[in-house]
C-alpha cells in the first residue's frame, strides 16, 4: 500500500491517494500532502505536442499515486471530453502584452469547473478501490464559484449527497440563482447568516464532529469535502499551469526552459497552490503572484510574514475572494517549514485561538522568494476592467482584474519582463452588474437585465449555461445560523 499521503499537522497520520480522495480532510483536522512531491518532477520535454487531456494523464497519474493508468485516462475522459464549450479546455490569449489562460468555458463558466468535472469520478474511482460500499456526504462552503460547480459535478452520482453552505448576501445573483436553482435527487444548499469565512469554520467543525461521525459509520456513511482542502480537487488544478507554458510554447513565445510569471486572483489559495505544486514538479515559474482585494489578509502575509485574521470583513465586487481564511495555505506553511508537522500544528492552533501567526525568518525568506502579492480595491479594479476593454477589446470579470491589475503594478515595480499569465477564474457574465458598472456606470436594472444589455453592447455572447438563468424554479431555499448548520447536515445525512 502506498501511502504516499500525510496529515499537515501529523507525519503519522498517513493516508493513499484514494484514501485522501475519499475523506477529503485528515481525522486530526489536517489537509493530506504528498511528502515527497518534488520527487516527481516531470521533464517537460515529455510535453511537447501532447493535448490538455494527455498532459492530465501524466500529472493526475504522479499525484494519485494508487490509481491505474486507464482508471486515470477514464476519469479524465469522462470528466472533459464534450463537457466545455471548447476543445482545448484551458485556452491562452493575448491581451496586451500579458496572455491570460481561460478557466471559464465549464458547465457552470467558473474555473472551479476544472476540478469539480472531474472530482466525481476520482471520487467513484476511490470508492471501488476501498471496497467502500456505504455513502458519501460531501460538505462544501462556498464564496460563490465552487458551490454550483459541485453541484453540478455531484448531481445525481450514485452513492454521494452533497450539501453546498454559502454566505447570504454574499455571492453574486447569478451565482447564487445557479445553486437556488440546482437540479439533482441528492443535492442540498442552505444559505448561512454570515460571511464565508464562517460557512467554512462550521464545515470543518462537522468534519471534525466525532459523535455525528460515529453516527453516520453505523449507517455506513463518511463525510468527504468537494473544496480545494480535497487533495482530489487540487491536484487537477496542477495541469492548466502546465497546459499554459506548453501553449505559450508551441506559439513560440517562450523556450522551454524559459522561466514565466502566473498571476492569479486569490481567494482559499487553493488556486495559487496548484501553481506552486507545479513549480516543484518542474514547471519553469518565475513567480507566482497573488492578486488579493480589499480581504488583503494574503497580501499582509505574503509582505510581513504575519497572517491576521482579526480584521474588518468587506463585502466586495469579487466576492468569491472574500475571505480571511484561506484554508490551503496550512499545505504552504508545511512545504516553506521543510514539512515540519508540528511547526503547522502550533500556527493553526494560534490561529484557532488567537485569530494569527507570524511565521519564522527562514520561512518569510523562502515565501518571500517565491511570491509577490499585490492588492487591488474597487475603484482600482473597474479602472482595470475598463482601460482593457476599451484599449484591447477584451473584458475581464471583477476577479481577473484585480490578478491582471497585481501583475502590472509587479512589473513595474520590478522591471520584470518575463512572460506573464494570468489566470482568468470567471465569466465576465456571471458579474454582470458590477462589469457592466465598471465600463457604463450604474444601472438600476435587474442582474439578468444587465447581463443581456452588458452582452449587447460588449458584442460578446452571454455563456450558454446563464441564458434563462432567471427563469429557472427555485428549488432551495434554506437559511440557517451557523450555530444550525450540524443539525441541517444531521438531518440530510441521517435522514
Amino acid at each position: 500500500m502506498n501511502l504516499s499521503y500525510e496529515s499537515t499537522r501529523n507525519s503519522s497520520v498517513k493516508s493513499t491517494a484514494s484514501e485522501a480522495v475519499l475523506k477529503g480532510i485528515a481525522e486530526d483536522g489536517g489537509l493530506y500532502i504528498m511528502r515527497n512531491i518534488e520527487e516527481k518532477r516531470i521533464d517537460i520535454n515529455i510535453l511537447k505536442g501532447k493535448s490538455y487531456l494527455e498532459i492530465a494523464e501524466i500529472i493526475l497519474g504522479l499525484m494519485l499515486d494508487d490509481f491505474s493508468k486507464d482508471k486515470i485516462k477514464e476519469c479524465i475522459h469522462k470528466a472533459y471530453i464534450n463537457k466545455f464549450s471548447v476543445e482545448e479546455i484551458a485556452p491562452v490569449v493575448k491581451v496586451g502584452e500579458i496572455y491570460v489562460t481561460e478557466l471559464f468555458h465549464g458547465p457552470t463558466s467558473a474555473f472551479k469547473d476544472v476540478a469539480l468535472s472531474i472530482l466525481p469520478y476520482l471520487m467513484i474511482a476511490s470508492h471501488e478501490m476501498n471496497d467502500f460500499q456505504g455513502e458519501i456526504i460531501i460538505l462544501t462552503a462556498t464564496s460563490g464559484d465552487t458551490g454550483k460547480a459541485a453541484l453540478e459535478g455531484f448531481k445525481d452520482v450514485k452513492g454521494t449527497k452533497i450539501i453546498v453552505f454559502y454566505p447570504e448576501g454574499g455571492v453574486s445573483q447569478v451565482q447564487k440563482s445557479q445553486m437556488v436553482t440546482q437540479e439533482g435527487s441528492n443535492t442540498y444548499v442552505c444559505a448561512i447568516v454570515g460571511n464565508f469565512d464562517d460557512a467554512q469554520t462550521g464545515v470543518k467543525k462537522i468534519f471534525t464532529n466525532q459523535e455525528l461521525i460515529d453516527k453516520l459509520k453505523e449507517k455506513n456513511k463518511v463525510f468527504s469535502s468537494a473544496n480545494s482542502i480535497n487533495i482530489g480537487r487540487l491536484v487537477p488544478q496542477i495541469v492548466y499551469y502546465f497546459s499554459s507554458y506548453m501553449k505559450l510554447y508551441e506559439k513560440g513565445t517562450i523556450k522551454l526552459g524559459d522561466k514565466i510569471n502566473f498571476s492569479v486572483p486569490t481567494g482559499n489559495f487553493g488556486n495559487i497552490l496548484a501553481g506552486y505544486y507545479a513549480k516543484l514538479l518542474g514547471l519553469p515559474i518565475n513567480k507566482l503572484i497573488c492578486g488579493s482585494n480589499e480581504n488583503n489578509v494574503l497580501y499582509d502575509f505574503i509582505k510581513t510574514g504575519v497572517y491576521n485574521r482579526n480584521r474588518e470583513f468587506y463585502k466586495t465586487i469579487s466576492p468569491s475572494m472574500d475571505i480571511l481564511v484561506s484554508s490551503n495555505l496550512e499545505r504552504l506553511l508545511y512545504l516553506i517549514s521543510c514539512k515540519n508537522n508540528e511547526t503547522v500544528k502550533e500556527l493553526m492552533t494560534e490561529l484557532s485561538d488567537k485569530g494569527k501567526y507570524e511565521i519564522n525568518e527562514e520561512m518569510k525568506k523562502i515565501l518571500k522568494s517565491e511570491f509577490y502579492s499585490g492588492c487591488v480595491f474597487k475603484t482600482e479594479t473597474q479602472n482595470t476592467i475598463k482601460n482593457t476593454y476599451e484599449e484591447y477589446g477584451y473584458l475581464l470579470d471583477t476577479h481577473t482584474a484585480v490578478a491582471y491589475k497585481t501583475l502590472n503594478d509587479y512589473k513595474k515595480e520590478t522591471g520584470d519582463d518575463s512572460v506573464s499569465v494570468v489566470l482568468s477564474t470567471a465569466s465576465p457574465f456571471k458579474f454582470s452588474s458590477s462589469v457592466y458598472e465598471s465600463l457604463y456606470g450604474y444601472s438600476e436594472k435587474q442582474e439578468f437585465e444587465i447581463m443581456k444589455e452588458l452582452s449587447k453592447r460588449t458584442m460578446i455572447k452571454i455563456p450558454e449555461n446563464l441564458l434563462g438563468l432567471e427563469n429557472k424554479k427555485v428549488l432551495h431555499n434554506n437559511l440557517c445560523k451557523v450555530n444550525e448548520m450540524g443539525e441541517f447536515v444531521t438531518n440530510i445525512a441521517l435522514g
